[in-house]
């Protein structure tokens, strides 16, 4: 990543230490010269045609494979036709392996479950879950973070069967999933009783914040008409209340709207806990290659998900 320059200031100051401790090297130079060549000329921009011509780029790009995990698929977590999850495990038996439960994006209106991200987890000594939830218009705010809790506690519940620690569970969100983590792990008031039950927190290029500049159609259909209520039901209004450790990510090609919310939030981590989390910018890549990466020559968000697992207590 280049250098990160911004005007004099306490923000400024912590704006360099997180960006620009990130690694100077591009791992998407691991990759097929033309996918950092394609995906740079798309630019900062993400609709369906991005998502379409994304995938069709890493669709001949080996990603982490299934063969040899045990996959168990359309487990029930609650009474939805969308309330499923998929469990992936490593063979062998082992001490109690962390969690990593994995909720995909797709603009609060769409999505469903993908193999790579849980798959990466269980190839790599952890047991993967892949969560699907409701989605808007049909099912606003909050129904995206109450499924999300129903999904953890669920893995809780389970975790034991599958080889997982229930007390070690990593929740990884990406885009609209990075919101509805985000909502479920911040805000007390979506908590059980006995708090969120989650070891850890990683985030990626999500929507943190609605407010009644964003007139993007699947925003107002989750969060809702009237804008007098989206502070209330923005997860950035809640991240004070929190003291989960974070991982942070988002890429060089995100559009602002979802790229910024995630350095914003890193400096509100700074401020709220006198020391700043890690957060890695994806140079390179745009908002769901980065998310395609995982398990490919370019393993660079893969390798801080297994390392912030690993150092977690």
């Amino acid at each position: 990543m280049f250098p990160v320059r911004c005007w004099p200031g306490p923000l400024c100051g912590l704006l360099l230490a997180l960006l620009n401790a990130a690694p100077a090297s591009a791992q998407i130079d691991r990759l097929p010269a033309e996918v950092g060549a394609r995906i740079a000329a798309m630019g900062p921009s993400f609709d369906g045609a991005v998502l379409a011509a994304t995938r069709a780029l890493f669709a001949p790009i080996p990603q982490a494979a299934t063969d040899g995990l045990s996959v168990t698929r359309d487990q029930s977590y609650g009474p939805d036709a969308r309330h499923l999850l998929d469990v992936y495990a490593p063979p062998g038996s082992a001490p109690p392996r962390p969690v990593l439960v994995f909720v995909h994006g797709g603009g609060f209106v769409r999505g469903e479950r993908e193999a790579n991200i849980p798959a990466y987890a269980a190839r790599n000594g952890m047991v993967g879950v892949a969560v699907t939830y409701r989605l808007a218009p049909q099912h606003p705010w909050p129904a995206g973070a109450r499924d999300v809790g129903a999904a953890i506690a669920w893995v809780r519940a389970n975790a034991a069967r599958f080889g997982g620690d229930p007390g070690r569970i990593v929740l990884m969100g990406h885009s609209a999933g990075a919101t509805h983590a985000a909502s479920f792990a911040f805000d007390p008031a979506l908590h059980p009783a006995e708090g969120p039950g989650i070891a850890g927190l990683i985030l990626g290029s999500g929507f943190l914040k609605m407010t009644a500049e964003d007139k993007g159609p699947g925003n107002i259909a989750y969060f809702g008409p009237d804008p007098a209520l989206y502070a209330a039901r923005s997860p950035m209004t809640h991240m004070g209340r929190s003291r989960l450790p974070m991982l942070l990510f988002s890429a060089e090609y995100d559009p602002p709207f979802l790229g910024a919310p995630t350095v914003e939030l890193a400096l509100g981590a700074c401020w709220r806990d006198g020391k700043c989390p890690r957060i890695v910018q994806m140079r390179g890549h745009n908002h769901v290659s980065e998310i395609f990466a995982v398990g490919t020559a370019d393993d660079e968000l893969g390798q801080e998900i297994l390392r912030f697992a690993r150092e977690l207590r």
